[in-house]
């Protein structure tokens, strides 16, 4: 062997980390739905959702047709054109353009949108889940500025606020969740504010600054029942997200979590969950609605759930103790209605009069603890 030849055979099998960088910047990852990355035993098969699968252009079941209890309203109006152009002027991203969301003609028609923190890229890859996975920019830690002089200028009533997750973060972004609580409270005092988080990491300090930060509402997403859950959140652990909706509540703070059907449970999981979560964590609201395939390279959709099976969900998470169930096929976990409460069914004005309920008593504790400190 020629001493050329020596000299230019590669030292390690493993690429640098420029290589990485320069492959990935070439070949981006798919938006969500990175399934792959689970490592363990198979959960379930998803071989049957996709034919031909050898080849080099496999051919995918079509994305089933929708039934008329799931069609939306399409985006338009004079109020959904000035909500939007105040997102645009403050550079904001929001979780009903990121995730696809199907109220949210509807809900920027009203003008209400739940505004997502900490950029538009998520670590994770979660199955159902239509944001942009993939390696963050820097934090924005002007954000929460612009955050709450673009709701200071909506004028809203009660505004919800996520974010991505931010696993490339040392404290997964809750310093940036905290001010962005702050600077809503002091520029708006009169908005209540409703948060959804990820799970930290599990964190306890990390959790505690977004507590101490004295969000209205403060919601974690459980998402599916326990058999789904390394599919549908293959970043994330089942009892991590019980253990953080139980700290919330112990915390004092009005708790939250939501799950979607339709995604390969079955019904009688559905009902052992509601049991269990309410056992397990005392949560205050629970939402339940329609898994929708955001593309063809998401988890499939297993069936359509009929509303009276909703309604079954809603009694079911009623008696378990849950003081507000909001459960229906196009509810979603940021999904709060505004109408009058005159206006609304009798089980929609009950809902509606138990969350303002819950509000007023929050913001009244919020008061409460600010004097005292």
């Amino acid at each position: 062997m020629s001493r050329s030849m020596t000299r230019n055979q590669p030292t390690s099998n493993i690429p640098s980390a420029a290589a990485r960088g320069r492959t990935e910047d070439r070949h981006p990852r798919p938006l969500g739905g990175d399934t792959a990355r689970h490592v363990g035993p198979a959960q379930l098969s998803l071989s049957a959702q996709v034919l031909n699968n050898q080849s080099q252009a496999p051919d995918h079941l079509t994305i089933k047709r929708k039934p008329q209890w799931l069609r939306a309203k399409m985006p338009g109006g004079e109020e959904f054109d000035r909500l939007r152009s105040i997102i645009k002027t403050h550079r904001l991203h929001t979780v009903c353009e990121e995730a696809s969301c199907p109220n949210m003609g509807e809900c920027w028609a009203r003008g209400t949108a739940t505004i997502m923190i900490l950029g538009d890229v998520c670590t994770r890859s979660c199955g159902f889940c239509n944001v942009k996975t993939g390696r963050p920019n820097e934090a924005d830690h002007d954000e929460p500025r612009r955050v709450a002089e673009s709701i200071r200028l909506m004028g809203l009533k009660h505004v919800v606020i996520t974010s991505v997750d931010r696993d490339d973060l040392p404290d997964s972004g809750a310093a940036i969740w905290a001010d962005t609580i702050r600077n809503v409270q002091e520029a708006c005092p009169e908005t209540s504010i409703e948060t959804l988080i990820g799970d930290l990491r599990g964190n306890k300090n990390d959790l505690q600054t977004v507590i101490d930060a004295q969000p209205d509402i403060l919601a974690h997403n459980l998402e599916t029942v326990q058999r789904m859950h390394p599919a549908v959140r293959p970043q994330a652990k089942f009892d991590r997200s019980i253990e953080v909706i139980k700290r919330i509540k112990k915390a004092g703070l009005v708790s939250k979590t939501s799950i979607m059907v339709g995604i390969g449970e079955r019904d009688e999981e559905v009902f052992e969950l509601i049991e269990k979560l309410q056992e397990q964590t005392n949560a205050d609201i629970l939402t339940i609605g329609q898994y929708l395939q955001p593309t063809r390279n998401h988890l499939p959709l297993d069936r359509w759930v009929h509303p009276d099976m909703f309604a079954a969900y809603r009694e079911a998470g009623l008696q378990a103790g849950f003081r507000v169930v909001e459960s229906g096929p196009l509810v979603r976990s940021s999904y709060h209605a505004e109408e009058q409460a005159a206006k609304l069914s009798p089980q929609r004005k009950a809902t509606d009069e138990k969350m303002a309920e819950l509000i007023t008593t929050a913001t009244q504790r919020r008061a409460t603890t600010s004097i005292n400190h």
